[in-house]
C-alpha cells in the first residue's frame, strides 16, 4: 500500500470535525467529490479483519492481551488486542466454528463447531491438544469452569455435556431440554450450570451431580444465551423475543426485562464489576444497560450486519463485538458515544443507479420507497413514496426527466424527477415486478415479472400495449436494444428470449445456461447480448446467429450487469468483466483502446485498474454504480448510507493514466491475471 493511498484514505474517512481532516483535507487533490462521513469519532477503537466468513463469537484472554474469534470459515483466530494484528490461526475444524473461549489461566482455548466436536488448543503455540467427541449434532458453545478443570458444551442434540480437560473424557450429560441447546455457562463458584435453549427456557443444573435444579420460563421465543452475574445472584438471558431478562438464581423468579432492541438478541454479558450488561442483537447494535436499574445507557452502532456475540475485557474498559459483517469491533466503554449515521435508509438498499447526466442517483430499498440523491452535494434530494411493498429496481429515462420503479406490489410507478411526484401507475402484472426499463426514445417501458411475462407500456397514456409471453419461469429482467427494436428478457427458465417490440413476437431463444438467468444486457452497438446466470457464468450471444460466442466463468452468481459506454467492459455486482474476453462480431481480434474508469475491487476504489483509495470496513459497498463518464462512483454501504466519490484524472499521478495490461495486452482487473472477473462481495 503506497503512502498516497494510506494518507488519502485516512483523511477522507476521518470525521468531519477531526483536527487531522480539517487541517490536511485539501492535500487530497484527486478526489473531487468526497464521501460524507461522521461528524465526530465514535467509541469504536479497532476493527479486526481477516476472517473470510461471518464471525460468530469473540472473547478476550484473561490478561486482556489477546482476542479469540470463532468463524464460519472453520477457523479460530487469535489477535493482539493492543495492535489489532492477527497472531494465530487455529485450523482443524471441518465445519463452522460457533464459539471460542479461553481457559481461566489463558493457556488453553476451547472451540465448539458444527463438526460435532469441541477442540482444545494451546494458546501460546496454536497447536491442537484435544478433540472432545460424543455429541451427535452441532455444538453451539463451550465454556470452562472457573477452576479450568471442566468444559461444558451445548449442542443441537438437546444436551449439555461436561468434560474433564486433563483427560478429554466425558464426565456428565445434562438432559432435559426439549429442543436445541444454544449455550451453557458455569456460575462463578462453579457449582451451577445455566443452559439456554430453543425450548424458550433457561435451565439450572447442579454441576457436581448433573441434576436439574430450576427451569426459568417467561421468554416467548428461543433463548440464545444465558450468563451469571459476577456474584452469582443473577442470570441474564438473551432471547429472540428481542429482550434480555434478569432472573434471581435463588428463587428462579424474573426480576427485570430489558426492552429496546428492535430485533432478536443473541448474547448478553455482565461487566466484571457487575454494574453493566452488554447485549448483542440482529438489529446490528450493541447496547449497554445499568444492571441495577435495567435502564439503557448506550447504543454502540457501527456493524453492518447481525451482531452475534459481545464480551467485556477483564478490566471492563473495552467491549468486543462479533458480527456477521466478518469483523470484530472493539469499543471504549467509558465514552460509549453513539455513532452518528449520516443519510441512512431505514431499509436495506437493493439497487443504486445514476441518471444519464450523472447529476442524480436513485436508490431502491427492501422497503417501499425510492430515494433521490444529488451527486454534487451527496444530499438526499427526495423520497418517492407510493409503493406498498419492496421496491426491486429503479431506472431513469434517457433524458433523466422520469424514473420508473418496479415493486413487489405488482406495479410499475412513474415519477417526475424534478418534483418527486408520481405521474403514473402501470397495473397489469399478476405477481411481483422485478425490473422496468425505458426504451431509448423514452416512449415505452418494458417490465419483467414473476408472472412469467414482459409487458410493454405506452408512457404517454400509461396503457399496456403488449404482453410478451413464452417464458416458463419468472422473468428477472428485460432490456431494450440500443435502437429500441428488440427486447431481451432473462428468466429463471434458464433462457434469454428476444422480442420484436413492434409486433410483440418472440424472435429468438438463447439457450445454454444451466441455472436461473438473472440479467441480460445489449452491447452499445447492439450486436451482442451478455447474460448472467446462477450457473456462475456470463454468456455472450451473437443476436444475428443466436449462438454463444463466449462463456466466461465468473465464480459467482451475477445478478446485475451493464456495459461501460466504451463497449469494452461489463460492470457487474461482482466486479468488472474485461473486454479482452469480449470479441467483436466483426472478427477484429485487435484489442481496442480502453477508456479509464473508476470502479471497486474488493476493498479498493480502482482507477484504470490500479488501486487508488482503500475503503474502511464501514464504507464498503452493498451495492454500487459508476456513471457514464467513468469518473463518479456511488456506494450504498452495508449500513445503507449512500456516499459519492468522484475522481479528477487531471490531478492523478501519471502512473494511473498508463494502460494496465498482462503480457498479451489484455486489460485485467486486480492483481490476478488468471481471472476474468475481479470479485467484489456486495
Amino acid at each position: 500500500m503506497a503512502p498516497l493511498q494510506v494518507y488519502s484514505s485516512g483523511l477522507l474517512f476521518a470525521p468531519e470535525t477531526s483536527l487531522i481532516r480539517v487541517r490536511y483535507i485539501e492535500k487530497v487533490h484527486c478526489i473531487s467529490l468526497q464521501p460524507r462521513v461522521e461528524d465526530v469519532w465514535s467509541s469504536l477503537i479497532q476493527t479486526l479483519e481477516g476472517h473470510t466468513n461471518r464471525v460468530n463469537s469473540a472473547v478476550f484472554s484473561p490478561d486482556r492481551k489477546l482476542v479469540a474469534s470463532a468463524s464460519s470459515d472453520k477457523t479460530v483466530r487469535l489477535w493482539d488486542a493492543s495492535t489489532g494484528k492477527q497472531c494465530g490461526v487455529l485450523e482443524g475444524h471441518t465445519d463452522d466454528v460457533n464459539s471460542a473461549v479461553f481457559s481461566p489461566d489463558g493457556k488453553l482455548v476451547a472451540s465448539a463447531s458444527n463438526d460435532k466436536t469441541v477442540r482444545l488448543w494451546d494458546a501460546s503455540t496454536g497447536k491442537q491438544c484435544g478433540v472432545l467427541k460424543r455429541h451427535t449434532d452441532d455444538v453451539n458453545s463451550a465454556v470452562f469452569s472457573p477452576d479450568g478443570k471442566l468444559v461444558a458444551s451445548a449442542s443441537d442434540d438437546k444436551t449439555v455435556r461436561l468434560w474433564d480437560t486433563s483427560t478429554g473424557k466425558q464426565c456428565g450429560v445434562l438432559e432435559g431440554h426439549t429442543r436445541f441447546v444454544n449455550s451453557a455457562v458455569f456460575s462463578p463458584d462453579g457449582k451451577l450450570v445455566a443452559s439456554a435453549s430453543k425450548d424458550k427456557t433457561v435451565r439450572l443444573w447442579d454441576a457436581s451431580t448433573g441434576k436439574q435444579c430450576g427451569v426459568l420460563k417467561r421468554h416467548t421465543d428461543d433463548v440464545y444465551s444465558a450468563v451469571f452475574s459476577p456474584d452469582g445472584k443473577l442470570v441474564a438471558s438473551a432471547s429472540y423475543d428481542k429482550t434480555v431478562r434478569f432472573w434471581d438464581t435463588s428463587t428462579g423468579k424474573q426480576c427485570e426485562v430489558l426492552e429496546s432492541h428492535t430485533d432478536r438478541v443473541s448474547s448478553a454479558v455482565f461487566s466484571p464489576d457487575g454494574k453493566l450488561v452488554a447485549s448483542a442483537s440482529d438489529d446490528k447494535t450493541v447496547r449497554l444497560w445499568d444492571a441495577s436499574t435495567g435502564k439503557q445507557c448506550e447504543v454502540l452502532e457501527s456493524h453492518t450486519s447481525w451482531v452475534r456475540s459481545v464480551v467485556f475485557s477483564p478490566d471492563g474498559k473495552l467491549v468486543a463485538s462479533a458480527s456477521w459483517d466478518k469483523t470484530v469491533r472493539l469499543w471504549d466503554t467509558s465514552t460509549g458515544k453513539q455513532c452518528k449515521v449520516l443519510e441512512s435508509h431505514t431499509s436495506s438498499v437493493r439497487s443504486v443507479v445514476f441518471s444519464p447526466d450523472g447529476k442524480l442517483v436513485a436508490s431502491a430499498t427492501f422497503g417501499d420507497t425510492v430515494s433521490l440523491w444529488d451527486t454534487s452535494t451527496g444530499k438526499q434530494y427526495g423520497v418517492l413514496k407510493g409503493h406498498t411493498t419492496t421496491v426491486n429496481s429503479a431506472v431513469f429515462s434517457s433524458d433523466g426527466k422520469l424514473l420508473a420503479s418496479a415493486s413487489g406490489d405488482k406495479t410499475v410507478r412513474l415519477w417526475d424527477t424534478s418534483t418527486g411526484k408520481q405521474c403514473g401507475v402501470l397495473k397489469g402484472h399478476t405477481d411481483w415486478v422485478r425490473s422496468a426499463v425505458f426504451s431509448p426514445d423514452g416512449k415505452l417501458v418494458a417490465s419483467a415479472s414473476d408472472d412469467k411475462t414482459v409487458r410493454l407500456w405506452d408512457i404517454s397514456t400509461g396503457k399496456q400495449c403488449g404482453v410478451l409471453e413464452g417464458h416458463t419461469g419468472r422473468v428477472s429482467s428485460a432490456v431494450f436494444s440500443p435502437d429500441g427494436k428488440l427486447v431481451a428478457s432473462a428468466s429463471h427458465d434458464k433462457t434469454v428470449r428476444l422480442w420484436d417490440t413492434s409486433t410483440g413476437k418472440q424472435c429468438g431463444v438463447l439457450e445454454g445456461h444451466t441455472g436461473d438467468v438473472n440479467s441480460a444486457v445489449f452491447s452499445p452497438d447492439g450486436k451482442l447480448v451478455a447474460s448472467a446466470s446462477d450457473d456462475k457464468t456470463v454468456r455472450l450471444w451473437d443476436i444475428t446467429t443466436k449462438t454463444t460466442t463466449e462463456i466466461i466463468e465468473s465464480g459467482y452468481g451475477i445478478f446485475g450487469m451493464k456495459f461501460h459506454k466504451d463497449g469494452m467492459h461489463l460492470h457487474t455486482n461482482e466486479g468488472v468483466l474485461l473486454k479482452s474476453r469480449l470479441h467483436s462480431c466483426g472478427g477484429n481480434q485487435e484489442p481496442a483502446q480502453t477508456t479509464p474508469f473508476v470502479h471497486i475491487a474488493d476493498q479498493w476504489v480502482m482507477y484504470n485498474m490500479k488501486k487508488l483509495l482503500w475503503l474502511p470496513a464501514d464504507y464498503r459497498p452493498r451495492r454500487a454504480d459508476v456513471d457514464d463518464t467513468g469518473k463518479k462512483l456511488v456506494i450504498a454501504t452495508g449500513s445503507n448510507r449512500i456516499i459519492f466519490i468522484s475522481i479528477d484524472p487531471t490531478t492523478l499521478p501519471s502512473a494511473y493514466l498508463l494502460p494496465s495490461s498482462d503480457s498479451s495486452g489484455a486489460v485485467i482487473a486486480g492483481n490476478d491475471s488468471r481471472t476474468f472477473v475481479q470479485r467484489l462481495k456486495l
